[in-house]
């Protein structure tokens, strides 16, 4: 397993060791002893969630401002353009954001801290999108954050408008959130 640190301390890129030949390929996609010995970090994941998505579809920003949740990310068909942003106010990284595209071509994962919200965009026709976290969901504490802020100016390298769902069209704005301390 290979770990690569983006340009936002703490979002970690993550390529497991692929072994292909002309028959296919085979890789661990999760090993704990593997995850910890290359990241450093002891996480205990409680829910893996799968999402499939159309081309142009963007699901994002989003986060817990309670049982904050850790994300280990990946795709397994199709290309995203995936987002970080730090979105906890005693953080120094505070505001900023990381992208990353994953694929089922490039096996890349990213490990998202808890207190980060998270968005993607899919790329290609269509996307299978899946996930592990540090804690459950919880409604009550879910919250969204505009995806075209113009304060925290994400480039989501669009090629036409993207395909919102409701919750995703009412996010406030990064001034009006509620951000974590």
């Amino acid at each position: 397993m290979k770990v690569t640190p983006t340009q936002l301390p703490g979002v970690l890129i993550i390529e497991p060791k692929v072994f292909g030949d002309e028959r296919g390929f085979f890789y661990e996609s999760f090993n704990v002893r593997e995850f910890e010995n290359a990241t450093g970090l002891k996480k205990a994941f409680v829910q893996d969630n799968h999402s499939r998505s159309r081309k142009g579809v963007l699901r994002g920003m989003h986060y817990q401002v309670q049982h904050t949740q850790g994300k280990l990310v990946r795709v397994t068909a199709g290309e995203v353009l995936d987002v970080a942003l730090d979105v906890r106010r005693s953080s120094p990284n505070f505001g900023r954001w990381a992208s990353v595209r994953l694929s089922a071509q490039n096996n890349r994962q990213l490990w998202i801290p808890e207190g980060f919200a998270h968005g993607f965009l899919v790329l290609s026709e269509y996307a299978e999108f899946l996930y592990k976290t540090t804690d459950y969901y919880d409604p009550a504490s879910d919250r969204c954050i505009r995806w075209d802020d113009p304060t925290l100016a994400i480039d989501w390298e669009l090629e036409e408008a993207p395909q919102l769902s409701e919750k995703d069209q009412h996010g406030k704005s990064w001034q009006e959130s509620e951000l974590l301390p």
